[in-house]
């Protein structure tokens, strides 16, 4: 799979989608070439290249099938070859309609001759929902959630 992002909210997009579908080849088709990809997941282990982060999204979208994540971005740092999104995920399993989380996460994101890919990846549980609420109302920036790095 050989699809270019041309910006770091597409690559994004399409690594949310990619676990909506439970398509690892489409999941992992985001990632970096560069065998230094980092994935952290809640649990805390820091996994390091390609074969790592892939076999533990195997485990995670077969225990998963039906994951749906749907993201709030908090805070957008955009520069010419590197953009770092914060976001909160709330995750729905199967068919039930009781959300799970929410869950803090940090992609990276960096742009090279094959567009944006994610580079590394940090999620970790939210301690609870008013540190949500009270850093939703101070992260947006003036131009609307995205700032430029020069």
């Amino acid at each position: 799979m050989n699809v270019i992002f041309t910006s770091a909210e597409e690559a994004e997009e399409a690594f949310y989608d990619a676990i909506g579908r439970a398509d690892l080849d489409a999941l992992m088709s985001v990632w970096a070439d560069d065998e230094e990809i980092v994935c952290i997941h809640p649990t805390g282990q820091c996994l390091t290249g390609h074969l790592a982060v892939r076999e533990s999204w195997r485990g995670i979208l077969a225990n998963n099938p039906h994951l749906t994540v749907r993201i709030k971005r908090n805070v957008c740092w955009e520069g010419v070859l590197l953009a770092v999104h914060s976001v909160v995920e709330t995750l729905y399993l199967g068919h039930e309609p009781t959300p799970h989380g929410p869950m803090l996460s940090t992609n990276v994101f960096q742009r090279g001759a094959n567009g944006w890919r994610l580079l590394s990846r940090h999620a970790s549980a939210a301690a609870d929902s008013t540190t949500l609420d009270s850093t939703d109302s101070n992260s947006e920036s003036p131009e609307g959630g995205v700032r430029t790095l020069h």
